[in-house]
């Protein structure tokens, strides 16, 4: 025998080994064949039982796309501030509006927003108006004349977001909220799991019965994990001037005043203060804290509030002064610019990390890198506002808000926690608040419409009997192979084995799920790696018949039998690609072991029983082979 053939030999034992050793762990739940320990803690590779075998939990969450509409109108709003603001003169460069530019335009245009696709641009001068019929503000909206708005006024201007453009908004909410619900249920290692869409809402299917991972995939498939960058008006002092005989506070509700920093002390050292009114509310002491929220949104919401602020919440938390800790004890205010200077959406990293500056209370927070753009804006917001407040929101909820010492360059930031309870709970929370961010906001909040436990759908009658009726199947089929081809036979049925095994180690190293469809692909893969023992056995038979020797049988039977092999599984494994392309769910993961399964059945049929002829015909130099002819 060759040194070829003695490699090819060691490569398919070395082969096998690994398929079995990636298989194992996983023929405990299939077959009852125990594992051992060591293989079980090593071998990390598992075949999963899909839903429609095991159960599990469905999720479906619907996508807020209006949401995702007025998110992008208010992008469009910015812009066409920042143009009007250069037009004007009150602006020049790429950069942001700073504030004192944002003040100079509110007193020449009023910006409302009435509807999620609907901006009405209000101007004090009726000829600043015309700015705005120039070309650049028509894409992607469309002015509406008077419109629904009666009596059009010549200082004013309305604008609607196009159909076109809103339909272009949804979908693309939809399909990268499901890319993002994707790679967070990758990062928590549920690659088992399906995630489908139908219109507007988000399908998950968690096969399994662990309560404890159901709740977790919850919470973290759920948070949108909008990251925003805010400065604060302190100077403005809205809440100071309010009329609280007009709006009377809520209960629990009272106006509390602060030393707010206003730039640069130009006495030198430190910075300028300013007092700034903020309302509190308190938790009543049967109220959980999201109530309580709930609460002063409804009040603020009562507020005039200007279209460029908007009001930004934060927990008010009480501090034990014997041991310092902290609890949360209701929400206060913060008084903000609505433009975003700074989003989520230039996050490159984010990793967790401890600031060991406590003391023995370590506390964790989440270390972020922006992308050099968002790095740029960074430090240019941080350059033009020093010693101001600066809000980071998370959520819409207000995380902190620092003061801005200096300028931030290296495009670097933290995020803080808040208080815990058990510094163990505030890790775990840092390592959900970093997954997120890793994976990416989502584009538009989404609501759970749906949630319930369902059994394996087939139920254990059908399950047991389709895999009854699989395995009789199989075995009617290797048993006639050894009758009608003897030998050759049984070396067919061997590679046909090996064909499963191989198969079976791809799906456990890809952590798939085994289902009905899957189990369909894999008596579909199997027929065919029959299919092409019978193709090379007849070739051989037809070659003995002409008096060939069985060495020369088997060289020219494998040779005019490989290429109708080759076209019969590269034509399928084509079909297998499109399934897998345009396929969901079941179709999926019947496309992705046909795939497999038409590698390995080509590889086994092909090379593993070559090598077992060629020892047949060269190491035991035999006279005849006996093929049942």
């Amino acid at each position: 025998m060759s040194r070829w053939w003695y490699t090819k030999v060691l490569f398919v034992l070395l082969l096998g080994a690994g398929a079995f050793l990636a298989v194992w762990p996983s023929l405990e739940s299939m077959i009852g064949l125990k594992a051992p320990a060591w293989v079980k803690t090593h071998v990390h590779a598992r075949i999963n039982r899909g839903l429609d075998l095991r159960g599990g939990l469905r999720l479906v969450y619907t996508v807020q796309v209006d949401e995702a509409i007025r998110d992008k109108r208010d992008r469009y709003a910015d812009e066409m501030r920042a143009r009007l603001a250069t037009a004007m003169g009150i602006h020049q460069g790429e950069n942001p509006l700073n504030a004192d530019e944002q003040k100079k335009l509110g007193d020449r245009v009023l910006v409302e927003r009435p509807e999620h696709n609907r901006i009405v641009f209000k101007f004090t001068n009726a000829a600043d108006a015309k700015l705005l019929e120039d070309q650049k503000f028509r894409e992607p909206i469309q002015e509406e004349m008077g419109g629904p708005y009666p009596g059009a006024n010549p200082s004013e201007r309305y604008f609607k977001i196009l159909t076109t453009t809103e339909n272009s908004i949804r979908e693309k909410a939809v399909g990268q909220a499901k890319k993002t619900v994707e790679n967070r249920v990758d990062e928590l290692g549920l690659r088992e799991a399906s995630i489908t869409t139908r219109d507007e809402d988000i399908i998950i299917e968690v096969p399994g019965e662990d309560e404890a991972t159901f709740r977790e995939i919850e919470q973290i498939v759920s948070q949108t994990a909008r990251l925003e960058f805010k400065l604060l008006d302190d100077e403005a002092d809205f809440y100071g001037k309010l009329d609280l005989a007009a709006h009377p506070l809520p209960e629990g509700g009272s106006m509390q005043n602060e030393l707010a920093p206003n730039g640069p002390n130009p006495t030198g050292g430190g910075y300028k203060q300013t007092p700034s009114h903020f309302l509190r509310v308190l938790r009543k002491s049967d109220e959980k804290q999201v109530d309580t929220l709930k609460r002063l949104k409804a009040y603020t919401a009562t507020l005039p509030i200007p279209d460029d602020h908007q009001i930004g919440y934060g927990e008010y938390e009480d501090v034990d002064p014997q041991t310092g800790k902290r609890t949360a004890a209701g929400w206060r205010t913060y008084y903000l610019f609505r433009r975003a200077d700074v989003t989520g959406e230039y996050i490159t990293d984010a990793q967790v990390s401890v600031d060991n500056n406590k003391g023995p209370t370590q506390e964790y927070y989440v270390a972020i890198t922006f992308s050099p753009r968002g790095a740029d804006l960074f430090r240019q917001i941080t350059h033009d506002n020093v010693k101001k407040r600066f809000a980071i929101i998370l959520d819409d909820k207000v995380d902190s808000a620092p003061v801005i010492q200096t300028e931030i360059g290296g495009g670097h930031a933290s995020i803080t926690l808040g208080s815990f309870p058990d510094r163990r709970e505030q890790l775990e929370a840092a390592k959900k608040l970093e997954l997120v961010l890793r994976a990416g906001a989502l584009p538009a909040p989404i609501e759970r419409s749906n949630r319930q436990f369902i059994g394996a759908s087939l139920g254990s009658d059908a399950i047991a009997k389709g895999l009854k009726g699989a395995m009789l199947g199989a075995a009617f089929v290797l048993v006639f192979m050894v009758i009608y081809y003897h030998w050759a036979g049984a070396i067919a049925n061997g590679a046909v084995m090996f064909n499963l095994l191989l198969q079976l180690a791809a799906l456990a190293l890809f952590g798939a799920s085994m289902t009905l469809p899957g189990i369909a692909g894999l008596a579909l893969t199997i027929g065919m790696a029959v299919d092409a023992n019978v193709l090379i056995n007849e070739r051989i038979r037809e070659e003995l018949r002409e008096g060939r020797t069985p060495r020369a049988a088997v060289e020219t039977g494998y040779g005019k039998a490989f290429s109708s092999i080759f076209d019969g599984h590269v034509t399928t494994f084509i079909g297998g690609l499109l399934l897998l392309q345009y396929g969901t769910g079941p179709i999926k993961g019947f496309a992705v072991t046909l795939i497999i399964g038409i590698v390995a059945s080509l590889f086994t049929a092909v090379v593993c029983t070559r090598i077992v002829f060629d020892w047949w015909v060269l190491g035991r130099r035999v006279k005849t082979l006996n093929l049942g002819q």
